[in-house]
């Protein structure tokens, strides 16, 4: 059987639909269309990749209800990552009825979007750690999304929910093209004692590059730290399609991260390109047929 390939971070979103894509402007105007399903199938059917991790774009309820019926009538979504309401106190009672669902086996994990918000210690509030609660008893994996400001209270609560399932998107984001490598490893490498239930993505990194001049030399040394701090067993690839597009097609995402983990053997390459991700979300495709 061909070891599954899991692009586990991507998004579908459409502008028109009224949601909160007021970001979607500038630089990155050229993505500020309508993408689905189909406009993703091509790319991964030429790279190979078996399934995907569906993600939230906006702190909606409705966006997570949308995207667990999307990956019921796909034929690669493997996963949801969506949003509820981590500070209202019947968030257990929100994510009981999505779970309850039809389509809930396809919720594997829950996001908000940290960094937008104004306290970078958001995540420390007395009401969003009782949402956190809500989410560990409902055994889904909480993704964090920070930006440098965020990172501390991120590894605070990695700390404080020791037996819940974690991931970091985006490697944390660092500032690649200004070369924050120093600050920004200084933070990470406090998540190397709670590597055994945290996990990373390497993704989202081209769009912190220089859009136009980046190459795999330039993500190397960012994706070796993760490698060093977390584990080959901890790291999953993602491509954070369709905002890389601004930076990079997706198929120069999948060969830049090739490049990068090209020295690994090849079992730890088979676990960063699809098993770290089945293990960590716990896919429920990719479950039933491994039992």
């Amino acid at each position: 059987m061909t070891t599954p390939i899991i692009d586990s971070h991507h998004h579908f979103w459409d502008p028109a639909s009224g949601g909160d894509y007021g970001w979607l402007s500038g630089p990155f105007e050229p993505i500020n269309r309508k993408f689905e399903p189909a406009d993703l199938r091509p790319a991964l059917q030429k790279n190979g990749v078996t399934g995907t991790i569906l993600v939230q774009t906006w702190n909606d309820l409705g966006e997570t209800w949308d995207f667990i019926q999307t990956a019921e009538a796909s034929d690669f979504v493997a996963g949801v990552v969506g949003w509820v309401d981590l500070t209202d106190g019947k968030v257990g009672d929100t994510l009981s009825k999505l779970m309850a669902s039809p389509q809930g086996k396809w919720l594997v994990g829950v996001r908000h979007l940290i960094q937008t918000e104004s306290d970078p210690s958001w995540l420390l509030r007395a009401d969003v750690q009782n949402g956190l609660k809500a989410v560990e008893r409902a055994d889904l994996v909480y993704d964090l999304v920070p930006n440098l400001p965020q990172l501390p209270s991120c590894i605070s609560t990695v700390e404080a929910f020791p037996e819940m399932r974690f991931v970091l998107d985006h490697i944390s984001k660092p500032e690649i093209r200004n070369r924050g490598f120093d600050e920004w490893a200084v933070l990470i490498r406090r998540f190397r004692s709670q590597r055994n239930h945290v996990w990373c993505k390497l993704s989202g990194m081209v769009t912190e590059a220089d859009w136009k001049s980046w190459t795999p030399r330039d993500l190397k040394p960012y994706v070796h730290e993760v490698l060093d701090v977390f584990g080959t067993d901890r790291c999953m690839f993602g491509t954070d399609w369709p905002v890389c597009l601004v930076a990079a097609s997706y198929d120069r995402v999948v060969d830049a991260l090739q490049e990068c983990i090209k020295d690994l053997s090849e079992v730890e390459r088979k676990k960063i390109l699809g098993m770290n991700a089945i293990e960590a979300y716990r896919l429920p495709q990719f479950q039933e047929r491994n039992a």
